[in-house]
């Protein structure tokens, strides 16, 4: 298939903004890009290609949402509600809301019941041209709730055409029956129950939550020699509502992504930059939870830090299920440019996946793209409430 007449914004580094050809064409065979360029320039191989016109409209890799934690149980509008009245997100941790809330209900919930719940919100992704979606477990807490939550995530892809990878973090609350004795909790749930899911090949990285709230840098230090030993990449809550040091121990391991960010440090930016590790920047939960002090997007830019964009799609801090808007609210919020946006919820959020076959259009990678009733890429993240999607290719597949 050749997609032609068409505005490519290809997302690689170093071809200008957006990457951006005017006049542009896409060469496919199975589910890999053959070729993208000019519309003067296509290959001679690719002349008797079947043909599709684009008419004009935008091109850009399909989406990649790289957090979120969209199999859950249940709902928590009553503690929106109560944080409307003035409670904060940590008096309601500590009053057994939070994290520790969404639990019961996960645990009550049968797979069948936990997938076509999720399959909700995937919908709504796909719907915004999202191709890839990282899902992690934390709600369960138990070895084999934490194992039906990733089982869950693992047949999404049985039911959608959309790429799922799974992340392995029971280390996200300390449930209440350990009565928060953590070291206990990592002893008997995180640290066996990583064995077994990675045994059973349900995961493909580890994450924590570094905060008062939930595992001190010494508790997740020992998460990530587990997983190191494993052969697992790891990534990190850090940063989010304290600076306890946790970006620079992610940056420590190596870490594909240090996520949320708000209370970085200067120190915690040089060394992510050191590591390479990316900036998962969740402005969902900025939003939800009414911050006041954004990430450090300057001190990401000095340095050269990847900063990707992603829904943090959950029950509490961002019960967001658009890509387009957090898209928006980063710009709004973070006040990053809308070619950063985009990045983040392609080029980078590929990085911050370790996914070498997506994020930008060019040969060799998925042809995972999708296509927009817009002429230019900044409208993706200007419009609000506005889904401007008219097609989505998964594996070089018109899937609407």
């Amino acid at each position: 298939m050749l997609l032609v007449n068409g505005s490519i914004a290809t997302m690689e580094l170093g071809q200008g903004p957006y990457g951006l050809i005017d006049d542009g064409a896409i060469a496919i065979a199975g589910r890999d890009i053959l070729w993208a360029g000019s519309m003067q320039d296509v290959p001679k191989d690719y002349h008797g290609f079947e043909t599709h016109d684009l008419n004009g409209r935008l091109v850009t890799p399909a989406l990649i949402d790289c957090h979120t934690h969209l199999v859950f149980g249940g709902n928590r509008a009553a503690e929106f509600e109560a944080r409307l009245s003035g409670a904060s997100y940590e008096e309601i941790a500590r009053a057994g809301g939070g994290i520790v809330s969404t639990v019961s209900a996960t645990r009550q919930a049968d797979e069948d019941a936990l997938l076509a719940d999720a399959l909700t919100r995937v919908d709504a992704l796909i719907a915004e041209g999202v191709a890839t979606i990282e899902i992690k477990s934390g709600y369960g807490l138990t070895i084999e709730d934490e194992m039906k939550m990733l089982r869950v995530a693992r047949r999404i892809p049985d039911h959608r055409e959309v790429r799922v990878l799974c992340t392995w973090l029971a280390a996200h609350a300390v449930p209440q029956e350990f009565d928060g004795d953590a070291e206990a909790y990592l002893d008997r749930v995180v640290l066996p129950g990583m064995d077994q899911a990675h045994a059973m090949g349900l995961i493909d990285a580890v994450d924590g939550f570094c905060e008062g709230i939930a595992f001190s840098p010494a508790h997740i230090r020992r998460v990530f020699e587990k997983a190191t030993s494993l052969g697992l990449p790891v990534k990190l809550h850090a940063e989010q509502l304290t600076n306890l040091g946790g970006a620079a121990l992610a940056a420590e391991f190596g870490a594909l992504s240090a996520d949320h960010l708000e209370y970085l440090d200067d120190a915690g930016v040089a060394a992510m930059s050191k590591a390479g590790t990316v900036a998962v920047l969740l402005p969902g939960a900025f939003y939800t939870l009414r911050e006041t002090q954004a990430p450090p997007i300057d001190g990401f830019k000095e340095h050269g830090v990847p900063m990707a964009v992603a829904t943090d799609c959950n029950p509490g801090s961002s019960p967001l299920a658009s890509i387009l808007l957090a898209m928006n609210m980063a710009a709004t919020l973070f006040h990053m440019t809308p070619e950063a946006a985009l990045a983040g919820t392609t080029r980078n959020a590929a990085a911050a996946l370790k996914l070498g076959d997506a994020g930008t259009i060019a040969a060799g990678k998925r042809a995972d793209l999708a296509i927009w009733d817009v002429r230019h890429p900044a409208e993706l993240t200007y419009r609000i409430g506005f889904n401007t999607l008219s097609q989505r290719l998964f594996e070089g597949v018109f899937t609407q």
